[in-house]
C-alpha cells in the first residue's frame, strides 16, 4: 500500500479562540494534507467540541487524546502515528497560507530533499503589520544542512521554529527524532540536530506559516512558574547545543559560531531570572548555576571577550547571592 504523502501533526491545548482558523486554513490547502493528526493534550476548553464540528470538513483528520503531557510529548504522539512521506508541524493557535507546502512537496521529490526549509510570518493580530521571519535571506540551491545552519548563524539571524520546514519522514525516523519531554523552547535541540544531520535540504522563502503573536497578561505566580520553566528548558538546551558544538571535530568555523549561539542564548537565562517575581528562587537560581558547572561550561565555550564579561559579571552576582549561606 502506497503510504500518503504529506503528514500534518498539530498539537492542541487549550487554544479555543484560534483553533477554528487554524483548521479551516488546514482545510482550504492545496494540495490537501493527506493526513492531520491532531493530538489534544488533555485540553479542558472548547478545543474538543471545535474539532468534532470541523471532522465532516476534514475526513483525513484523526484526533488522538492524551492526558496533559506539554507540547514535546504530543508532538512525539504524532511522531508515532505519521505514516506520511513527508511531514510538518502545525501549532493550533497558527493557521498555514492555502499553497503552504505545494512547492515543498514538488522540491522535496525532486530533489530527494531531507527537508524543506520555509519562511513564515509574524502574525500581531492587527495591532501591526505582519512581516517576514526571514526578510535576508534568499532561496538556495541543494545544500547540506549544515550549511544553512552556518549561514544563518553568520547571519545572526537564525529561529528554530519546528513548523517552517517540510521533513522527510525516513530521515526523521532513521536519526531517532523525538523531542524532549516537559521541555519548552523545544525547538532549539530539534532544529539544530536535524539541520547538523541533513544532507540535503534547500530553502525556498515561501511564507507558509502565520505565526501569532498574542497579547499575553499573566499572574505573578504563573510568571514565576514560566519563567522556572524557561531556566530550566534553557539550560538543558545549552548542555545539548555544547554537545552538539563539541561533536562538529574539524569544522572550527561552524563550531565557533554555534558556541557562540549557544552561550550568547544562555545568557538570557539571567535576565529572566531579574524578572522573577520570587526574588529568593531568582538568587537561589543564580548560586545553583555557579555551583552545578553551568557558568563554567559557558566560560570554556564562549568566543568572544564580550561573553567572557558578561559570563563574569554573571559569576561575581553569583557569588555575592551565595555570601552567607
Amino acid at each position: 500500500m502506497t503510504p500518503p504523502l504529506l503528514s500534518l501533526i498539530v498539537p492542541v491545548y487549550n487554544v479555543a479562540p484560534y483553533l477554528p482558523q487554524c483548521l479551516e486554513s488546514l482545510a482550504a490547502l492545496t494540495p490537501a494534507a493527506d493526513e492531520i493528526i491532531v493530538v489534544d493534550d488533555g485540553s479542558t476548553d472548547d478545543c474538543p467540541r471545535i474539532l468534532a464540528e470541523f471532522a465532516p470538513r476534514l475526513p483525513q483528520m484523526r484526533v488522538i487524546r492524551q492526558e496533559n503531557g506539554g507540547l514535546s510529548a504530543a508532538r512525539n504522539t504524532g511522531l508515532d502515528a505519521a505514516h506520511g512521506k513527508y511531514l510538518a508541524f502545525v501549532d493550533a493557535d497558527d493557521f498555514v497560507s492555502p499553497d503552504a507546502y505545494a512547492e515543498a512537496l514538488q522540491l522535496a521529490e525532486g530533489g530527494q530533499l531531507d527537508m524543506v526549509l520555509l519562511n513564515a510570518n509574524y502574525h500581531f493580530e492587527g495591532r501591526e503589520q505582519d512581516y517576514a521571519i526571514y526578510a535576508d535571506a534568499e532561496p538556495t540551491s541543494v545544500i547540506p544542512g549544515s550549511e544553512w545552519l552556518r549561514q544563518r548563524l553568520r547571519a545572526g539571524r537564525f529561529l528554530h521554529m519546528v513548523w517552517m520546514h517540510l521533513y522527510r519522514r525516513d530521515f526523521i525516523e532513521a536519526n531517532g527524532f523525538r523531542f524532549v519531554p516537559r521541555l519548552i523552547h523545544e525547538d532549539v535541540i530539534w532544529t539544530t540536530r536535524a539541520l547538523l544531520a541533513a544532507r540535503r535540504v534547500r530553502y525556498t522563502g515561501h511564507i507558509a506559516v502565520h505565526y501569532r503573536i498574542p497579547l499575553r497578561k499573566f499572574t505573578a505566580e504563573q510568571s514565576q512558574r514560566r519563567l522556572e520553566l524557561i531556566r530550566d528548558s534553557s539550560v538543558t538546551n545549552a548542555h545539548a547545543l555544547a554537545e552538539m558544538a563539541d561533536s562538529l571535530g574539524g569544522d572550527a568555523d561552524l563550531r565557533r559560531l554555534l558556541n557562540h549561539q549557544l552561550v550568547d542564548g544562555a545568557l538570557s537565562i539571567f535576565h529572566k531570572l531579574e524578572k522573577m517575581p520570587s526574588r529568593a528562587i531568582a538568587n537561589h537560581s543564580l548560586l545553583e548555576l555557579r555551583q552545578s558547572g553551568f557558568l563554567g561550561m559557558l566560560w570554556r565555550h564562549a568566543s568572544d571577550m564580550a561573553q567572557y564579561r558578561r559570563i563574569a559579571r554573571h559569576w561575581l552576582r553569583s557569588w555575592l547571592a551565595g555570601v552567607g549561606k
